[in-house]
């Protein structure tokens, strides 16, 4: 019955509410990369490190990136030497030209994952992301990098990628972190940084951290063990039911000859390049000519146009750039994890486990991973920090080849999809609820709330999300006074919901029992 007064004589209409308040999902694979992109300028104001929201790889170019012209213009221009070899290099990668061996090496100063891990990731699925911007790229050092050094880009600083972390405390959007440059900090920033990744996401409680592992780039000639304690000695003890981690990196498709040229060679000394071309029997004059016009700037072409001429006429230089390129697409997993993760919620569900499924853009792996070789990886009696691994199938191409958080050897928190699922349903009900602070804490209140979380929990028990022949096995949720609450708890005015869930797991292994059986005579 109606308790507002009328005054005046008269027919009035009142509606009432049909329905209850309901639960809305919240959104459960949304990314947010931290790290160094060209620029950072959205609608003419800098948005360094201002998490900035994007939905297609188009939106990020135009945000993060520099503004094309007709000669496009490099996006992330690495730098690349040709180290010539007196013997076959025993490390690192290497190019054969003529009877010379050349060791392809990087200016650790010119490397940087961001730009191309957000690629990988609208490649494999992905849709909205954020992107924390924590600067421009550093000037190049001119040197190459000592062969067997490990990869290491002193213009990458923990202070920027820590403070583009803290700038994420302010978002509870997004639900992955991922910093793909950690990798080109040292062992024990790179540990400093995941630590602190981890910590955040306890603590919010709204995302997973997605970590690479340093070396995962090369075959280590001490044991790849070396390279993954390493990783498990300085990921910490908290928060690692928060984060995975994802081993090797993969060999990608990314970049294309379009995306590297002469200029990303031998700092761009095209001379020193016309002395290595040279040195192959049975070079044209014409390429020669053409490189002498290029570096005595008589040649009247753009840098992209005498790139072309040079990959039709020169097959060394093609063998060059192809082999630069493959050195320049071994990429960290994480951003592509982020695009099959996207991927998969979409198209089953937070609940389903993202592996077995294969990474577009990816054709190879800097390491091979065997069956025993996955065994210390997966499980680690030890720290119990597990490590999915990357795979390669005959006929399947690269797969994802496990599920497992760095809490390992939880029973509760074992798996990824188990805690992403319970971060989407601890935050859908968290921000349903929030519509019932200040109202009665009566029982019309309590059966209110627990029919609206109800709906929503059937609502994902119907869709596969929670096991259970019925919906008693799938979940329940109690509020009430005598069962969750007290009296001294009103009194202070807490109200309490408890809420069970039988989360799905993934058949991780499949045992198939065979036996023999006896003809009868």
């Amino acid at each position: 019955m109606s308790k507002k007064t009328y005054k005046t004589p008269g027919v009035y209409i009142e509606e009432v509410s049909a329905f209850p308040n309901s639960v809305a999902q919240v959104e459960t694979a949304i990314p947010a990369f931290i790290g160094y992109t060209p620029q950072a300028n959205h609608r003419g104001n800098d948005c360094t490190f201002v998490p900035t929201k994007i939905s297609s790889f188009l939106e990020f170019e135009r945000i993060f990136c520099f503004p094309n012209s007709l000669d496009p213009v490099q996006q992330y221009s690495p730098q690349y030497y040709l180290v010539h070899q007196s013997s076959k290099p025993s490390l690192g990668d290497f190019l054969l030209i003529g009877n010379d061996y050349y060791s392809i090496v990087p200016d650790p100063h010119t490397i940087y994952y961001l730009y191309n891990s957000v690629k990988l990731f609208y490649q494999n699925g992905g849709q909205n992301a954020y992107i924390v911007s924590v600067g421009g790229y550093g000037k190049a050092s001119g040197v190459p990098l000592l062969l067997g050094a490990p990869l290491v880009n002193p213009n990458v600083q923990l202070a920027d990628l820590l403070k583009g972390l803290e700038a994420l405390k302010k978002e509870e959007e997004p639900t992955m972190y991922i910093c793909p440059e950690a990798t080109l900090l040292s062992i024990a920033e790179n540990g400093t940084l995941m630590q602190q990744m981890l910590l955040q996401n306890s603590e919010m409680q709204t995302a997973i951290s997605i970590f690479d592992i340093i070396g995962g780039n090369r075959e280590n000639q001490l044991g790849r063990n070396v390279d993954i304690e390493a990783f498990r000695s300085h990921t910490g003890t908290v928060g690692l039911n928060y984060g995975a981690a994802y081993y090797p990196f993969v060999g990608t498709t990314i970049m294309g000859e379009r995306d590297l040229n002469y200029t990303n060679l031998l700092n761009g000394d095209v001379k020193a390049l016309a002395k290595i071309i040279s040195s192959e029997p049975g070079v044209e004059e014409r390429v020669l000519d053409l490189l002498k016009s290029i570096y005595n700037s008589s040649n009247p072409q753009s840098v992209n146009e005498n790139h072309r001429d040079l990959l039709s006429i020169n097959p060394t230089y093609n063998a060059i750039i192809s082999a630069v390129l493959q050195v320049a697409n071994t990429l960290p997993a994480s951003g592509g994890m982020a695009g099959v993760i996207t991927m998969v919620d979409n198209m089953q569900g937070v609940w389903k486990a993202p592996a077995n499924v294969s990474m577009s853009g990816v054709d190879s792996l800097p390491i091979k991973i065997d069956n025993r070789a996955q065994e210390t990886l997966n499980v680690d009696a030890l720290s119990g920090k597990s490590i999915n691994a990357l795979r390669i199938f005959p006929g399947m191409g690269v797969m994802v080849w496990g599920v497992r958080t760095l809490d390992g050897n939880s029973l509760d928190w074992r798996y990824i999809n188990v805690r992403r699922t319970m971060i989407c349903i601890d935050q859908s009900c968290k921000n349903a609820c929030k519509s019932f602070v200040f109202e009665p804490n009566d029982a019309n209140t309590w059966v209110r709330i627990t029919s609206m979380i109800e709906n929503f929990l059937n609502s994902l028990w119907r869709q596969g999300g929670l096991i259970g022949a019925v919906p008693k096995d799938a979940y329940f949720v109690g509020c009430g006074l005598g069962t969750t609450m007290t009296t001294n708890d009103i009194l202070d005015g807490r109200l309490i919901v408890n809420i069970g869930v039988a989360v799905t797991r993934p058949a991780e292994f499949i045992i198939i029992s065979f036996s023999q059986q006896m003809v009868s005579p």
